[in-house]
């Protein structure tokens, strides 16, 4: 087997990541056939669906590919389109790519150039990202565009509210979205809000001590917080969706750059560049206070056979395993697709640059993503039949069709959709089992519902002639309170709390201190005691969709 060994950095620089060159450690290797069969994978199919050809896009960067309404996967390239700045694109899970918009198109690339960090589906059917540069100071831009290809720049940085987002946006449960800039506030990136119409606050900016250049993409956990990580000083923080900033993990590890996940243990993981036991980068386990534990250290075989320097972070299929890429190492030294266990068992599933001149990609900085189809997509940042990079699949045993929704929690009566492939024919769709009316898009890749009254926290099942799908994860039906009685009362009070969606309420606290006795009679009642050391102030009620806080503070009396 011959090998060639590439170096992104012979043929595209990025000044924002110039620190990250002396981290490379690109090599060629060829393996004994014994080693070969000790990373070796279980029964898959790699396939190269598209090679970038810089008229239609190159060399995308941080992107997860994203899949929209119409079952169709979406993405962004830093270079080529129209004018060389970068392009949005669909293309079909066949293979077909559709540029959407080419940006540089007006003067002085007032919306926006090299969008590096991909986009998301938001609940209005429409998708919002970033770009590095361009917009009214070429600090970078925030966008929405419609899947027909209509683009509208929200907002241009300045400097003062950031700088050069390089990674993409996510949809918090109040609608807004929320990102990072890697440069610009302080002088170490920012952390911002922005809405839909375009209104954008700086929640944080970093000053140096409390992290530097966030580079991965936000993630909101089950407690309504927001989680994420620094690059230049490997911090973690948590954060809530009003900007409380907080420090988890001071020193998390070296260079994490991949966004986290929570898995469905409630664990997030991610991964870091360097660091672990062969100084060769990470994938870790956090718990949601901030304990870290490594789960692999990549380099673990001999010529970094496993791979090495993973850029993006993992994802978590149906079958529970972790995916993910690296960006070099493996047996020729173009990157690899691994599979990980929760309790750190990896497997190599594919060593890019098998094909002559990496026909079939190299250097994967950007992760994978899993189609309701079951089957994995992904990017390389290069190779390819024209060298700007590639986008793949790979299918592997044991991951299946399934269904995923948007948004990913809500209110009874919310408006729900849910992406599939082949609904057509559903007969019945499910909130944890409590039955709600739907009805099927045309093309049968997605169903719009509502979250029926008496649903409760767990996964959405659709029913269709193929057999029943599921989300990998729950959705979180929110409680609501409505009212209180009495309004006010000393210690050992008996309150009855009337609500919405309580029949899994785990806890009731009065003025922030928890009630040691309460019942729940309904979905729409729950009875309280008033604890000791109650203070006035609101009652909360907390199920697994989250909390629920009344109107008016409950007054203790003496």
């Amino acid at each position: 087997m011959s090998c060639t060994c590439l170096s992104p950095w012979n043929l595209i620089s990025f000044s924002r990541h110039q620190s990250r060159a002396a981290h490379w450690k690109m090599f060629c290797a060829v393996l004994s056939l014994l080693l070969t069969c000790a990373v070796g994978s279980p029964a898959q199919t790699f396939t190269r669906l598209l090679s970038f050809d810089a008229t239609n896009g190159a060399y995308p960067y941080y992107v997860y590919l994203i899949q929209g309404v119409n079952g169709q996967l979406y993405g962004t390239t830093y270079g080529g389109g129209a004018n060389s700045s970068g392009t949005v694109f669909e293309i079909t899970t066949g293979g077909g790519i559709t540029t959407l918009y080419s940006f540089c198109t007006l003067s002085n690339c007032t919306d926006g150039a090299e969008p590096a960090g991909g986009l998301v589906l938001a609940t209005n059917g429409n998708f919002y990202g970033t770009t590095v540069n361009g917009g009214t100071s070429n600090q970078g831009t925030v966008f929405e565009i419609t899947p027909a290809g209509k683009l509208t720049t929200l907002h241009s940085f300045s400097g003062t509210d950031g700088a050069n987002p390089y990674v993409g946006l996510i949809q918090a449960t109040n609608g807004n979205f929320y990102g990072t800039t890697t440069g610009g506030g302080a002088g170490f990136g920012t952390l911002f809000e922005i809405t839909p119409a375009g209104k954008l606050t700086t929640l944080h900016s970093f000053n140096g001590s409390d992290g530097q250049y966030p580079d991965a993409r936000l993630v909101q956990g089950s407690s309504g917080l927001l989680y994420g990580t620094t690059y230049g000083s490997g911090n973690a923080f948590d954060m809530t969706l009003i900007g409380k900033f907080t420090n988890l993990v001071p020193a998390l590890g070296d260079g994490p750059t991949g966004a986290l996940i929570q898995a469905t243990n409630g664990n997030f993981y991610g991964t870091s560049t360097s660091g672990g036991t062969n100084g060769a980068g990470t994938v870790y386990e956090m718990t949601p206070g901030g304990k870290v534990t490594t789960l692999y250290s990549f380099c673990s075989l001999a010529s970094c056979a496993d791979g090495e320097t993973p850029w993006a972070g993992v994802i978590q299929a149906n079958d529970g395993n972790l995916y993910g890429t690296t960006s070099a190492g493996g047996i020729n030294g173009g990157g690899t697709v691994f599979q990980l266990t929760l309790n750190g068992t990896l497997t190599t599933l594919y060593n890019f640059c098998e094909q002559t001149n990496c026909a079939d990609g190299t250097t994967p900085y950007e992760g994978l993503v899993q189609n309701t189809n079951g089957i994995l997509y992904g990017t390389t940042h290069l190779g390819g039949t024209s060298g700007f990079g590639v986008i793949y699949s790979e299918s592997v045993p044991g991951l299946t069709p399934f269904v995923t929704a948007t948004p990913v929690s809500g209110k009874v009566a919310a408006k729900v959709t849910v992406l599939g492939t082949n609904l057509t024919g559903a007969t019945a769709v499910s909130f944890n089992g409590t039955a709600a009316t739907f009805t099927v898009a045309s093309g049968g890749a997605s169903i719009n519902t509502t979250v029926p009254a008496g649903a409760t926290t767990g996964p959405i099942k659709v029913t269709t002639p193929g057999g029943t799908l599921a989300t990998i994860g729950s959705f979180k039906v929110t409680p609501q309170l409505q009212t209180f009685s009495p309004p006010s009362g000393p210690v050992g009070t008996v309150v009855t709390i009337t609500g919405v969606s309580l029949i899994q309420t785990k806890s009731v606290t009065f003025g922030g201190v928890k009630a040691a006795s309460f019942t729940v009679n309904s979905d729409t009642q729950v009875t309280a005691t008033v604890p000791t050391g109650a203070k006035t102030g609101k009652i909360v009620i907390t199920t697994p969709g989250g909390n629920a806080s009344s109107a008016t503070s409950f007054t203790v009396t003496t």
